[in-house]
């Protein structure tokens, strides 16, 4: 009876791509959903050291639902390192200037913070709008309604 532990092997993983439709879902729950497909958690194959998630497509995401004061008091900072050099921005004007990189910091925190994290964090792919470039790799329909 052997009784080891299955542990993934970056060549033996297979790839998905998933198509979230961000219109009206809450900024957070969108993220970890979408963060948690990025590392392959939804998969019995799970291994938490190695690179076993799926591609995630976000569309629409200018849609994103802010909920509460978010909007106006969460405040995204940015530091040029040099003296003076701290600069800010709302959630609510970074969505209408770049939506696209408030889904993606808000992903990428979610993810790990190392060298396996940059590459889970690089699947991901979102859009402006209701179209994106990726109908080659047929992705699925991801429904998140059940998990918001």
């Amino acid at each position: 009876m052997n009784k080891t532990t299955f542990m993934a092997k970056p060549g033996q993983v297979e790839r998905k791509w998933y198509v979230v439709d961000a219109t009206d879902v809450p900024l957070g729950r969108l993220s970890a959903v979408v963060a948690s497909v990025l590392r392959g958690k939804n998969k019995p194959t799970f291994t938490p050291h190695t690179d076993t998630g799926d591609f995630v497509i976000v569309i629409n995401a200018e849609k994103v639902k802010l909920t509460g004061k978010k909007a106006t008091d969460k405040i995204y900072y940015t530091h040029s390192n040099h003296p003076g050099g701290l600069k800010q921005i709302s959630a609510g004007e970074l969505r209408s200037k770049n939506a696209v990189r408030l889904i993606e910091k808000s992903v990428k925190g979610m993810l790990p913070h190392n060298t396996l994290g940059r590459a889970q964090g690089m699947k991901l792919k979102v859009f402006v709008g209701g179209e994106h470039t990726h109908a080659a790799q047929q992705p699925e329909v991801l429904d998140i309604s059940g998990l918001i």
